[in-house]
């Protein structure tokens, strides 16, 4: 769990100002100017004055500059750069000093929309077949080539009796012959000659797919269009729908979807009729759905309660001694970490618990052989940080090894253990590289930083020599650590590749295969808290869901299915074989079926097993579910809760 607040290289700029922390004995930071307004690439510095409480200034320059987000840039010390239009935020912090508190100001940054410099035809085909219909898309660009979506692209034809274009941008071939099409906005306009063709398009066939499926089964359909003598055309516009039978019933309709490459799935049981078209020829193919069956039963088998303060992540493990251990993390406590006796799991033990110098200790990792335990470090008294190396070989009699803060000072939320290295994070800023070889002497081996303006990483999972960060914005970015597949190592990582979405929410990573597929896929989860985060007396209500990215080759990766339970934030999760075990924070642990291909909101598909919520009334907030990360272990299923800690359950399921 994290509230993010990016320390940024550069910025963009409107400014009212608004205190976010009262002032200490009225004092207040004023920064100025007051309501600066940019264009894209204009820059503009910030300057920031102390105010004591007698309403003396003086400028001070210990005030430190971030960004909250890449549409406006920051410098340190606070010169601010435009780089996209909208409405932007900068935090300017001046530091504790001696008896004076820390002040935090808002500063809102406006960006102007840049003019149009021209108009350009992004795709545009330079023939067409008669009778047919594809699209054309043309930008309205800024002069430095930026696009600007909010303004309208007027489209006509010279020939509309060879072609029209329609008010979506659709080209209508209606007979052999040449049409120049143009494209007008804001005083600038473009053209392009469209040639189109006599349609050798005779017939239309539709293969692949199935009679029958269950609902979240991908079938995979592909059209051919063949001349009178039978061969294929291979450049014939092919367009894919699907239909429902109609129904009396009062409720939404059966639902399903089929992409541009035929690619079909359904949510709902029903009759589907997958329809491909080609100018006015048409094939069709009837699926009957079934419901995916799955039904399931979560049932609690042991507890480990903690309701004086929340619980962060967890590691379970087998120790040197054949027994089962599981530790615990805290959240905004005295930096403990709890280990639990789990071999047992009705009868989950308290054995040792490890005290360091921190606010939250956040993330948890055990070495393979089991004798190594690190946790992280934050908001430590001493602003040190970094991590704590434990040797954990007789989990009820831990004891310190040694600390580790050389550049972790800001702080470390997450860390991954892999092969005698430790890959830490660093103030959401990077993730540094350490070797542990010789527990006692820990030493630095490199670092992996992003270079994008206003880069922030919350976490690192390191699997088969590939390290997955996430990174917000940035999304997951997949690293060769050792793999070989870059010719990368833990002394050298090389980037392999990286997938990014539009809410820049992207938490956490989990890689997996599919043997029945034969695809690659990184399951990407958000974190958000849109209503806040109540750390007290009051339930919290996140956001965001799961992203299902095919890596099967990760210099192409694509967006294909997601796992979205609506009311409710994603947060860590675990795949085991072809099962997904979520800790959905308010909605608790769920459990999902990955089998097969993947298309569509899984959630709709009837693929959940089982859920369960962690409500507990004796909890740090009471009844408040808030599950934070699972692990499968054999056969049961630890996760823990925010609010009331570790839980042991067990998954009983028919099909």
């Amino acid at each position: 769990m994290s509230i993010r607040l990016v320390l940024a290289t550069g910025i963009a700029a409107v400014a009212s100002a608004l205190l976010l922390a009262p002032s200490a004995y009225g004092q207040s930071l004023k920064v100025e100017p007051t309501r600066p307004t940019l264009q894209v690439g204009q820059s503009q510095q910030l300057e920031a004055y102390y105010v004591n409480a007698d309403g003396e200034r003086r400028r001070d320059t210990t005030v430190v500059f971030y960004a909250r987000g890449d549409g406006a840039l920051t410098s340190r010390s606070g010169e601010v750069t435009a780089e996209a239009p909208g409405t932007h935020e900068i935090i300017a912090l001046r530091p504790a000093t001696g008896s004076q508190d820390r002040i935090v100001q808002r500063v809102s940054v406006t960006v102007a929309q840049a003019p149009v410099g021209e108009v350009a035809f992004a795709e545009a085909p330079a023939q067409i077949y008669a009778g047919t219909q594809v699209p054309l898309v043309a930008e309205a660009r800024t002069a430095d080539g930026q696009v600007r979506d909010d303004v309208a692209v007027q489209m006509k034809s010279s020939n509309p009796e060879v072609a029209t274009v329609d008010r979506l941008h659709r080209i209508d071939a209606q007979a052999p012959g040449r049409a120049t099409i143009t494209a007008r906005a804001e005083g600038h306009e473009a053209t392009t000659t469209v040639d189109v063709r006599e349609n050798p398009v005779a017939s239309l066939t539709l293969s692949g797919g199935a009679d029958s499926a269950r609902t979240g089964d991908v079938l995979d359909f592909a059209a051919t269009a063949r001349t009178e003598a039978g061969t294929a055309v291979g450049d014939a516009p092919i367009r894919y729908a699907v239909r429902t039978d109609h129904t009396e019933e009062i409720a939404p309709g059966a639902t399903a979807e089929i992409g541009a490459d035929g690619r079909f799935v359904a949510e709902d049981a029903g009759q589907y009729t997958v329809v491909a078209t080609s100018g006015g020829h048409t094939a069709t193919h009837t699926v009957s759905v079934t419901p995916r069956g799955l039904e399931g039963a979560i049932e609690v088998v042991g507890r480990g309660r903690v309701s004086n303060v929340h619980t962060s992540d967890l590691w379970v493990w087998e120790a040197p001694d054949g027994r089962d251990y599981a530790i615990t993390g805290t959240w905004g406590g005295d930096g403990e970490a709890y280990f639990w006796d789990v071999t047992d799991p009705s009868d989950i033990t308290p054995v040792d618990t490890v005290t360091v110098d921190a606010r939250t200790v956040n993330d948890v990792k055990v070495s393979d052989d089991g004798r190594t335990c690190i946790i992280s470090r934050e908001g430590a008294s001493d602003r040190k940080n970094g991590m704590v190396i434990l040797d954990c070989s007789d989990p009820t009699d831990v004891s310190i090894i040694t600390e580790y803060t050389n550049r972790l000072t800001g702080g470390v939320h997450n860390l991954f253990i892999y092969e005698d290295h430790v890959y830490a994070l660093s103030n959401g800023r990077r993730y540094e590289i350490i070797n542990i070889e010789d527990r006692a002497n820990p030493t630095r081996v490199t670092d992996f930083e992003l270079e994008t303006p206003g880069h922030s990483i919350h976490d690192v999972w390191v699997d088969d020599g590939i390290a997955y960060s996430s990174n917000w914005d940035d999304g997951v970015v997949m690293v060769d650590v050792g793999n070989g597949v870059k010719g990368g190592s833990p002394s050298n990582p090389v980037e392999i590749g990286r997938y990014a979405y539009p809410s820049g929410w992207n938490h956490a990573a989990f890689p997996y295969d599919d043997a029945e597929t034969g695809k690659d896929w990184v399951v990407a989860g958000d974190e958000a808290f849109p209503n806040g985060l109540n750390t007290e007396n009051e339930p919290t209500i996140p956001a965001g869901w799961l992203h299902f990215v095919d890596v099967t080759d990760p210099e192409t990766p694509s967006e294909e299915a997601r796992y979205l339970v609506p009311e409710a934030g994603s947060h860590n999760f675990w795949v085991d074989g072809d099962t997904l075990y979520v800790a959905y924070y308010n909605a608790g642990l769920r459990v999902v079926d990955l089998s097969g291909d993947l298309k569509g909101n899984l959630y709709e598909q009837g693929r959940e097993i089982a859920h369960f919520k962690s409500h507990d009334p004796e909890g740090r907030i009471p009844n408040a579910a808030m599950a934070w990360g699972p692990q499968p272990y054999k056969g049961h299923v630890f996760f823990s809760d925010w609010n009331s800690g570790l839980w042991a359950v067990e998954l009983t399921r028919e099909e």
